[in-house]
């Protein structure tokens, strides 16, 4: 018992992830499972009653998380509002009468991976599932398809603030920080197509979809709704900064009310339909999940009985290990993003350790691939971790399970994790 009390913090971290896995796959409940996973983290902390109740009612009473339930829930009403008005069935037609089914499988989630959205994934599965006009693709391969592609531009956009943090933190000037890290939206796109997209079968234009487009709005009327969430976020986001120190949630909450009446004005719908939108217990369960979630995630951020940050501790054990400064450098982040299921939360407690490995004057070269290299292990400790939004969202839309998801996801993940090590090597050494 003893052994166990006093395990390494990397093992009590891991082991209620576990709990959260293994719960879920055995009662297919995942806001049980993330209570019952929160309560084994902080039980085994070593936090009281007392603390646990103060820790969970601070990440549930907070402005932030007020606006990110408001975030979950538009973004369900405005999908569901596209589905309603038959927009969204449009916009997958007119993109399959331009593309192949198999490309639009991966361009619709992209489109909408260009919003920095929390669970923005739940806004394109119904666009995936769209494109499988014959519903003959697996309901996992939607899954991973959506999930997978919906984040290969979250290494270098700048609108995504995990990116400006990293930016931040290493100290690299913008522009060549983007042009550093969208190697690894290449890698990215390939790893998808060859481990991903290929089995989605015939590559062929559909016909049918063509025809419809033709009937329809034209393209840039269809997406007008996600371009003025974009459009939006950007001007009162640099514009207006007031508003993003209230929360960097509001701008985008402000883009997606003024798309909602956009639409609205021009493809109404009666207040029945609306009172089915607004209620629906589907949107109601998902928001609750999230929650759950993010009360687990405010764990991992906590300090300990004995005052000391969780991830601080976490980086000591792995120091007292004796693991050389490489792996710690893809360690570090890895388990900072598996456990956070954010690329805000790997970066901000993983890029100080691994910046203080490197010393205080490092070169640029090393300063360049060392970034590279943190940055691509902690985003693939976020994609196979089990409390990523877009992942549980995703998983609830196609109702498939979320254990699955992440081990079918583990070879495009290896082969980003190869690429980034090879990337390291090249500019670290060649």
């Amino acid at each position: 018992m003893e052994t166990i009390i006093h395990a390494p913090l990397i093992v009590k971290v891991l082991g209620s992830l576990f709990v959260i896995l293994f719960f879920n796959k055995l009662f297919n409940q995942l806001g049980l499972a993330s209570i019952l996973g929160t309560l084994v983290l902080a039980v085994w902390s070593g936090h009281s009653f007392r603390v646990i109740g103060a820790i969970a009612w601070g990440r549930i009473w907070s402005l932030d998380m007020f606006f990110l339930m408001g975030i979950i829930f538009q973004v369900v009403w405005l999908s569901a509002q596209m589905e309603k008005t038959g927009s969204m069935k449009e916009l997958v037609f007119a993109v399959r009468a331009r593309i192949s089914q198999r490309h639009a499988l991966a361009v619709l989630p992209a489109v909408i991976g260009l919003l920095p959205m929390p669970g923005g994934a739940i806004f394109s599965a119904p666009l995936v599932d769209d494109c499988d006009h014959d519903k003959s693709l697996p309901a996992i391969l939607k899954t991973k398809i959506n999930y997978w592609f919906r984040h290969i531009w979250e290494y270098w956009w700048p609108l995504y603030p995990g990116v400006l943090l990293a930016r931040d933190l290493t100290g690299i000037p913008m522009s060549k920080f983007m042009a550093l890290q969208i190697s690894l939206s290449i890698f990215a796109v390939i790893a998808g197509y060859f481990f991903l997209l290929r089995g989605t079968g015939s590559t062929e234009i559909h016909e049918d979809a063509a025809a419809q487009a033709a009937k329809g709005d034209r393209f840039l009327k269809l997406v007008l709704p996600i371009i003025i969430v974009i459009g939006t976020y950007i001007v009162l986001k640099f514009i207006c900064p007031d508003l993003a120190r209230i929360s960097e949630y509001l701008p985008m909450i402000i883009g997606l009310v003024i798309a909602m009446a956009l639409l609205q004005f021009q493809r109404p719908l009666p207040v029945q339909e609306w009172r089915d939108i607004l209620f629906s217990r589907k949107t109601i369960a998902m928001a609750a999940i999230v929650l759950f979630i993010r009360v687990y995630g405010a764990f991992l951020e906590a300090r300990l009985p004995d005052g000391s940050l969780l991830m601080d501790s976490m980086r000591n054990e792995l120091y007292a290990w004796g693991i050389p400064v490489v792996l710690v450098i893809m360690l570090v982040p890895f388990i900072a993003g598996f456990t956070s299921g954010l690329a805000i939360g790997f970066v901000g407690a993983s890029f100080p350790i691994v910046m203080a490995v490197l010393g205080a004057h490092p070169s640029t070269r090393e300063l360049m691939a060392t970034t590279v290299l943190a940055y691509c292990s902690g985003y693939m400790g976020m994609i196979l971790s089990p409390v990523h939004v877009c992942l549980i969202v995703s998983n609830q839309h196609f109702n498939t399970r979320l254990a699955d998801s992440i081990v079918q996801l583990i070879k495009p993940a290896l082969a980003m994790l190869s690429g980034g090590v090879l990337l390291y090597c090249a500019i670290r050494f060649v």
